[in-house]
Parts: C-alpha cells; sequence; structure tokens
C-alpha cells in the first residue's frame, strides 16, 4: 500500500471522486501543508486546526488522503485522474471556491513516490506551457503535516448527496473509464 495526498479544492469532491477507483483502499479528509500547531482555540487544543481556523486562513489545504494499492492503481493514473478534475493554473482557486485553502497540490510522505510525481508533473506543465504558456499552480511538495478533519466532512457528499461541489457530478462515476 502507499498513500499519497491530493489537495484539489474542496476536498468533499475530491474524496467522492476518488473513492470510485479500484485500487483505492481508503480515503480521508484533512488540512495539509499549514503551520505546525494551531492556536489555542484549535480542537481540543492539540494543535490540529479546525474546518474555521482554515477557512480563516490559517495556511492549510483542504487535502485528501489516498491510500491505494499499486499492484491496481499506479500513481501516475491517479495523478491523471487528478488533473482531470482540477484547474492546474489557478492560484488558491477551485471552482467558485477562492482562498489559501483551496490551492492544489500533490504531497508525498515516501520519497520513492517522488520520481513517478514528478515525470508526470514536469511533463504536464510542459504541456500546459505548450497551450496556455502558464505553468502550474500545484504544489508538489513533501507532506509537512497532515490533520483529519472533523467527522462530518468525511464521505461528505456521500452524507450529503445533494451538498455542493466544484466537480462536476458525471465525474463521480467513471467506472467504465479506468
Amino acid at each position: 500500500m502507499k498513500t499519497i495526498y491530493l489537495a484539489g479544492g474542496c476536498f468533499w469532491g475530491v474524496q467522492k471522486f476518488f473513492d470510485q477507483f479500484e485500487g483505492v483502499l481508503h480515503t480521508e479528509t484533512g488540512y495539509a501543508n499549514g503551520p505546525e500547531h494551531g492556536s489555542v482555540s484549535s480542537k481540543e487544543a492539540d494543535g490540529c486546526p479546525s474546518y474555521e481556523e482554515v477557512c480563516r486562513g490559517s495556511g492549510h489545504a483542504e487535502t485528501v488522503r489516498i491510500d491505494f494499492d499499486e499492484t491496481k492503481i499506479s500513481l501516475t493514473k491517479l495523478l491523471e485522474y487528478y488533473f482531470m478534475i482540477i484547474d492546474p493554473t489557478s492560484y488558491n482557486r477551485q471552482g467558485a471556491d477562492e482562498g489559501i485553502q483551496y490551492r492544489t497540490g500533490i504531497y508525498y510522505e515516501d520519497e520513492s513516490l517522488l520520481a513517478e510525481a514528478q515525470a508526470f508533473y514536469d511533463r504536464k506543465e510542459a504541456e500546459e506551457m505548450a497551450c496556455s504558456y502558464e505553468p502550474l499552480a500545484v504544489e508538489l511538495m513533501p507532506l509537512k503535516n497532515f490533520f483529519p478533519a472533523e467527522e462530518y466532512h468525511q464521505k461528505y457528499l456521500d452524507k450529503n448527496p445533494r451538498g455542493y461541489c466544484h466537480i462536476p457530478r458525471r465525474m463521480m462515476d467513471m467506472k467504465g473509464h479506468s
């Protein structure tokens, strides 16, 4: 099993999108790559940021942890899917959501994933530069930290099927396209 962390705007849709693919074993919404410690008002005063703090600009990105079986789905395939649901040249914005928590990012803990992620990233940036002359706004960096989001954010769109999502609904059922 391998783990990658993807920030792609509002994490509700990103989680629902990745849950559909064979080889994705587990997903969890959370807050990544912000300051190490939250304020005293952080949930349970344990340094974990609350959703409210993230929305007020704590510096964390809404992120989905994806545990996957690399014998069933490759990191490259996951990143291909990821680029289908983001605007890779948009800074701190996806869909109608705007702010630092909606930035895009590929975060890794396992250094063995870096070469594959970097090769994919470089190819996508070259394609983007050839078409629009814009560099990617997607961060590619080691994971500094990850704090699981509150329970009500986990599998949010399963619990609230009419909830907001910047990802088109048709993208949530791609089983025949893998």
